[in-house]
């Protein structure tokens, strides 16, 4: 799906704030309908380590946000999306840009609609890879999800 000009403002957006920013990476597309995102990690003086490779925390900190915010779009305002848990697995080490792709189907999200209408609040897993340009990994993350729907608040 192509960007829109309304995705292409928002990924400039999320670029730009300090949190992300300082990770040293960059979304470089993100779908109109938030069903897909890639991030761009290099590997340079603000991302190197002490040894020349790029910092693990640099690594896990690019992606993150990404299912996450991803969700709360995808899902709209009736649900809540946590972060409960990660992991990552570090393979190799980071001695050039490291590129990392994330989807969400139409299917897993209509599924997780399904899911959380039914059991009021669910976990999900999502695994992205960071590699090089030539397809080697050097990271796997796992990011458990928390999905529930949203309260209504009492008056």
């Amino acid at each position: 799906m192509p960007e829109s000009w309304s995705s292409r403002l928002t990924r400039w957006r999320l670029n730009f704030f300090p949190a992300y920013r300082a990770t040293g990476a960059r979304i470089t597309y993100l779908a109109a309908d938030w069903s897909e995102a890639r991030i761009r990690l290099p590997l340079n003086r603000r991302t190197r380590n002490y040894v020349g490779t790029i910092f693990g925390g640099s690594m896990y900190a690019a992606v993150d946000p990404v299912y996450m915010v991803m969700l709360i779009e995808t899902l709209g305002p009736g649900f809540v999306v946590w972060d409960k848990a990660a992991t990552i697995r570090f393979l190799r080490p980071g001695r050039q840009t490291l590129y990392a792709s994330f989807r969400l189907p139409p299917d897993q999200v209509a599924a997780i609609r399904a899911e959380v209408n039914e059991a009021g609040m669910i976990e999900r897993q999502f695994t992205v890879e960071l590699q090089d340009e030539t397809g080697n990994v050097h990271a796997t993350v796992e990011k458990l999800l928390s999905i529930r729907r949203r309260r209504e608040r009492r008056r």
